[in-house]
C-alpha cells in the first residue's frame, strides 16, 4: 500500500519592510542574486529561467505573476519536479512573506531536508539585503 503524498515546505516570516521592498528582492535579478542564486528571471509568465547554484542548476519556469502579492514558479532540479509560491500579506508592521514549495516524493528525502535546511537561510539571507537596500 503507497498512499505517499508529495510533502511541502512552508517558511513564514514578518518583514518590517513594505510589500513593494520585498517584491524587488523576489524579482530582481540582481537582488535575488545576492540572497538565492545566481539567475536570469524576469517577471513575466511562461518565462523559463535558471537558478545556479555551486552544484548545478535549477530549471524553473514562471507560473503567476500577481504584483507585490503573489509569485510562482516550477523548481525542477534532478529528479524533483516542485513548486514555489511566495505570498506577500500586508501586516501593521511591515509584510508577512510565506513561501511554500510543494512537491517533494516521499522516496526522495534528501531534497524535503534540503529544502527544510535551506530556505530559513535563503530568508536570512533576504532580510540582510533589504535592510541594506532602499
Amino acid at each position: 500500500m503507497n498512499d505517499a503524498q508529495p510533502r511541502s515546505v512552508v517558511v513564514e516570516r514578518e518583514f518590517p519592510h513594505a510589500p513593494e521592498k520585498i517584491w524587488r528582492a523576489l524579482t530582481q535579478p540582481h537582488l535575488i542574486e545576492e540572497w538565492l542564486m545566481k539567475n536570469n528571471f524576469k517577471p513575466v509568465p511562461d518565462h523559463r529561467f535558471e537558478l545556479a547554484f555551486d552544484w548545478g542548476t535549477v530549471e524553473c519556469v514562471v507560473r503567476e505573476i500577481e504584483p507585490q502579492s503573489t509569485l510562482s514558479y516550477t523548481w525542477t532540479s534532478g529528479t524533483l519536479d516542485s513548486v514555489v509560491t511566495w505570498t506577500l500579506e500586508p501586516t501593521s508592521s511591515g509584510t508577512r512573506l510565506r513561501m511554500e514549495q510543494t512537491g517533494f516524493p516521499e522516496d526522495q528525502p534528501r531534497y524535503l531536508m534540503g529544502a527544510t535546511a535551506g530556505w530559513p537561510r535563503f530568508l536570512d539571507a533576504m532580510e540582510a539585503v533589504l535592510a541594506r537596500i532602499d
